[in-house]
């Protein structure tokens, strides 16, 4: 595991975090304790460094990933935290795996088909076990559609919480100039998908 600068940071301060030693293309690849690592490495830094910070991760060309190695970002923002107040609410309908008192779930408004919210279902909940089920998630969503590119971001909070975007269709007009977002699949038809999946 390595954390390192960016070497065409787009903010003031940008880092990369190496996943693994090995050659690995996914983050569906990893094991428990690689996914665990990455836990440990993104709190380490925002611990240390303090601030706003945005982890993320792109994986695949299409998605913004410009390296083929599984890897992800730490982003020094000026990014308000995103609050959700009713983030129980949103989890509630399609849920799809639960592991340590976090929930992986179909997102009920998604921009995008199989786009997934992973968060803690009470005040617990930790991040590694959130990475896990990311990790899982992309594993069914592999099963179901091939490799395809995806991004992640977590939110600090309140509660701290990560979106899974797969990019399986093309933001465009209407997405980008008016902010709405188009989503071909519904929520249901993704979560009955994903179940059997896992």
């Amino acid at each position: 595991m390595r954390v390192v600068p960016n070497l065409y940071p787009a903010f003031d301060r940008q880092e990369v975090v190496i996943h693994s030693p090995d050659h690995v293309r996914s983050f569906a690849e990893l094991d428990d304790d690689q996914v665990a690592l990455v836990a440990e490495a993104w709190t380490s830094r925002m611990d240390e460094v303090g601030g706003e910070v945005l982890a993320l991760i792109n994986e695949g060309r299409l998605a913004g990933a410009s390296l083929p190695h599984s890897h992800s970002q730490l982003v020094w923002t000026e990014t308000p935290r995103e609050a959700l107040e009713d983030l129980p609410a949103l989890l509630e309908p399609h849920p799809l795996a639960r592991r340590g008192g976090v929930v992986a779930a179909v997102h009920p408004v998604g921009a995008g088909p199989y786009e997934c919210l992973i968060a803690p279902e009470g005040s617990g909940g930790e991040l590694t076990d959130g990475l896990v089920l990311l990790r899982d998630v992309i594993r069914r969503l592999e099963k179901i559609e091939g490799a395809r590119p995806w991004n992640a971001w977590r939110h600090a909070g309140p509660p701290w919480h990560l979106h899974v975007l797969p990019r399986l269709t093309a933001f465009a007009g209407i997405e980008l100039g008016a902010g709405v977002y188009v989503n071909v699949m519904p929520p249901p038809t993704a979560a009955e998908r994903l179940r059997p999946a896992g």
